[in-house]
């Protein structure tokens, strides 16, 4: 299995794709702690990077790669190896380099520019969004296995998550304005990875304006440590939960 996630974990951090992707986020980071005037307003400008392309990068690189690797995953089921110990390999080589490419793109400069709480959250909620949707790459390519159908599914997980979700939330807020909705609407905010990882990241940027009606609903009924430890066991539910359900369709699956 260590063997797997190393041959997996290799191949991938050659990929020029991936290479191309840390040093663009390399520039990024740097570039907004270099032009903006104070640190603040570099982590907002990081935020938008976090929240809309690290998803993009992590699930549409994880799909093709996985759809790519179809004859070395054939080749390793004709090993006395479990199916569940590749599914699981291959998804840990693949969350280790997505994660290396963002810490070494966008990591080191918050570190280095941002070391407070702000910069350090941005951090780890940078790295769980994009194992999260490494994890939604695995069962999109797990549910079809036409490329193009897998490829497209991808898409449209993180075109409803990173877009979609905060103009459905804002047409319910709208349609139910006169009941009492704010319970509900926290249960909802749990469903969408990336407005989690906007609330924990702008609760302490201090930037409620921001942080849409969700966010601040979240900020008044979680807004203390114990919120903050909820919304992170949410995300580590949203890695585990549909990795979990690919894992059993791919022991089922007839390849």
């Amino acid at each position: 299995m260590n063997r797997i996630i190393k041959i997996v974990l290799l191949d991938i951090l050659k990929n020029k794709i991936v290479v191309s992707y840390a040093l663009i986020l390399a520039l990024l980071s740097w570039g907004s702690f270099m032009l903006e005037d104070n640190t603040a307003k570099g982590l907002l400008t990081i935020l938008n990077v976090i929240l809309f392309t690290v998803p993009l990068v992590s699930i549409l690189f994880s799909t093709i790669y996985i759809y790519n690797s179809s004859e070395f995953i054939e080749l390793l089921l004709s090993q006395p190896i479990k199916r569940k110990k590749i599914w699981i390999s291959l998804f840990a080589g693949l969350s280790i380099a997505m994660f290396l490419a963002f810490f070494l793109g966008a990591g080191i400069p918050l570190l280095f520019n941002a070391p407070g709480m702000a910069g350090l959250m941005m951090l780890l909620s940078g790295s769980l969004i994009s194992i999260v949707f490494v994890s939604l790459a695995f069962l999109s390519c797990i549910l079809t296995r036409d490329k193009a159908k897998g490829i497209g599914l991808a898409i449209l997980f993180w075109m409803y998550f990173a877009i979609l979700f905060d103009g459905l939330v804002l047409f319910l807020l709208f349609q139910f304005a006169e009941y009492p909705i704010e319970e509900a609407m926290v249960a909802i905010t749990a469903s969408s990875p990336i407005d989690l990882a906007r609330i924990q990241i702008l609760l302490h940027l201090d930037q409620s304006a921001m942080m849409g009606y969700t966010g601040a609903i979240f900020k008044d009924f979680f807004g203390t440590t114990t919120g903050l430890l909820i919304s992170l066991l949410l995300l580590i539910l949203w890695i585990t939960v549909p990795f979990v359900i690919s894992v059993r369709k791919f022991e089922q699956k007839d390849l």
